[in-house]
Parts: structure tokens; C-alpha cells; sequence
């Protein structure tokens, strides 16, 4: 129990800490290749680097949810800065454009950043084969959708999701995040290639996922059949279902289970 106490101790020193101000850049110096119609939604990065005293080279690229229609850039984004930094992880929080039923945009700019931050290896003191994904909601879905499909410099070595939307089946879905991402009408085929738990295969990532019971957002059902697909490809995985907390805790103290759920990530990100 005291060791227990000492690391809540810790963690809740780490994660009160004040953050270091992130550097924030333009993701593309010049145009992306694809359009959304919006020439004033521009993809940027906050980043966050660890002290090089404690640095480990393990970096992380966060996708902030909001139904792909917003971004809760700081309860889902640059608030996790100081607990990875703590840690030795640099912190690359995206920016994403919406998709406006455009869904390869922000998955241009998911993977975007993920090239960026190996390109940036040198500078940032990163390991190029120790970089991770994470997702909250529809930042959930773009995060497992890069953990799925992308390849290359743009495939991740870990993956953390928050509450994620997963599937694109009807019922079962986010319905708002699956309008903005393909459109109110889309083809059958569009709905396979985004339903992510059809994806998962041996090469897939390892996982941490974490959500509440009792969210009326977005279905346990998401990320319980994306856990079992890991399962079943034999992809290292842990699934962590607190009782309450309902849907976008974030990084938010008044979640009931915050603490040990912290706990429970720094835990895992030392597991490997």
C-alpha cells in the first residue's frame, strides 16, 4: 500500500506539473495533397520535448477527438504533455484538418505526422522505432485507422485509444464522427475500409485501450471488438473498462478512476 502511495504520489507531481510552452508548426510547408474545401483548416503540431536528462527516444503522436467536427485539443491533447514528458516520451500533438466527409484528409495529416516526428529524429532525440499513436473518440478512430492500414514510416509501434469509435456500422458507430468522416450516404465498400476491427492483423501494434462502462457516446462495444480482433491475431493488448466516467474524460482529475488509470498507462508503457 505505501508503494502504491508513493506512485500516486509521483504521477499526481508529474502530471500537476507545468508543461514546458510547445513549439507549434505547420504540418504541410506547402499544400497536402488532399483538400477538404477549406483553405483556414490548416494541420499544425505542438510539440513537446522531454529534458534530455530523462529523454528515452520513445515519442508519441496524439489525435484529440471531438466527431471530427472539432478537437478538444487540451483535455485530449497538449494536457498529456507534462505526464509523458515526465516520463522521457516526446509529445506531438496533431492538429488535424476535418474531413468534411473527405476521410483520406486527416489520415494524410495522421500520417504526415508520424513521418515528421522519424524525420526528426536527430533533432528531437527520437528513437524511429519507438513511436506510438494515440486517439480519443474520433481521434480514437483516425489513431486505430493509422494503427490498421498505414504503412512505412507512417505505421506506428504502439497504439493508446481512449474511448474510441472503431466500427462504421450503423447502430454501433458514432453516428455524427461516421457523417463527417464519409458522408451521410456512403458506399458499402468506404464503410468496410473504415470499420478498423476488419483490419487488425498479426502486424498490427500493440494496444492499450481505455473508456468507461457507462459511455453513451460511443459504444463499449467499439473497443471491445477491436480488443478481441487483437486477441485474436495475437497482438499484445490490454483493455481497461473503469465502472463510471461516462464519455471524453480526457485527461480531466474529475474522472472517478483518473488516478488509477494513469497508474495503469505508465505501467503499460513500461511493460515493453
Amino acid at each position: 500500500m505505501l508503494k502504491t502511495l508513493i506512485a500516486i504520489s509521483m504521477l499526481l507531481m508529474s502530471t500537476m506539473a507545468h508543461a514546458q510552452q510547445g513549439a507549434e508548426m505547420d504540418l504541410w510547408p506547402s499544400a497536402p495533397n488532399t483538400s477538404n474545401g477549406d483553405p483556414n483548416d490548416l494541420a499544425k503540431v505542438t510539440v513537446f520535448l522531454p529534458n534530455k536528462d530523462v529523454a528515452t527516444g520513445r515519442a508519441i503522436v496524439i489525435c484529440p477527438g471531438g466527431g471530427y467536427t472539432h478537437l478538444a485539443f487540451e483535455k485530449e491533447g497538449t494536457s498529456w504533455a507534462p505526464f509523458f514528458n515526465a516520463q522521457g516520451i516526446a509529445v506531438v500533438v496533431l492538429k488535424y484538418r476535418m474531413p468534411h466527409g473527405v476521410a483520406q484528409v486527416p489520415i494524410e495529416d495522421a500520417e504526415e505526422a508520424m513521418r515528421l516526428v522519424r524525420r526528426m529524429s536527430v533533432a528531437w532525440n527520437i528513437n524511429t522505432e519507438d513511436v506510438g499513436i494515440m486517439g480519443f473518440s474520433a481521434g480514437g478512430h483516425l489513431a486505430s485507422t493509422i494503427a490498421t492500414h498505414s504503412k512505412g514510416d507512417a505505421r506506428p509501434n504502439f497504439q493508446i485509444l481512449f474511448y474510441p469509435v472503431i466500427t462504421m456500422e450503423q447502430g454501433v458507430t458514432h453516428q455524427g464522427s461516421r457523417d463527417n468522416l464519409l458522408g451521410k450516404k456512403p458506399k458499402r465498400k468506404h464503410l468496410n475500409e473504415y470499420c478498423n476491427e476488419q483490419h487488425v492483423s498479426g502486424s498490427t501494434p500493440r494496444a492499450f485501450i481505455a473508456l468507461a462502462h457507462d459511455d453513451k457516446a460511443v459504444s463499449p462495444i467499439n473497443s471491445i471488438s477491436y480488443y478481441e480482433e487483437l486477441c485474436q491475431c495475437k497482438v499484445p493488448a490490454t483493455l481497461h473498462i473503469y465502472p463510471t466516467g461516462g464519455h471524453g474524460f480526457g485527461s480531466l482529475q474529475s474522472f472517478p478512476y483518473h488516478y488509477e488509470m494513469m497508474l495503469e498507462l505508465r505501467a503499460w508503457l513500461r511493460s515493453f
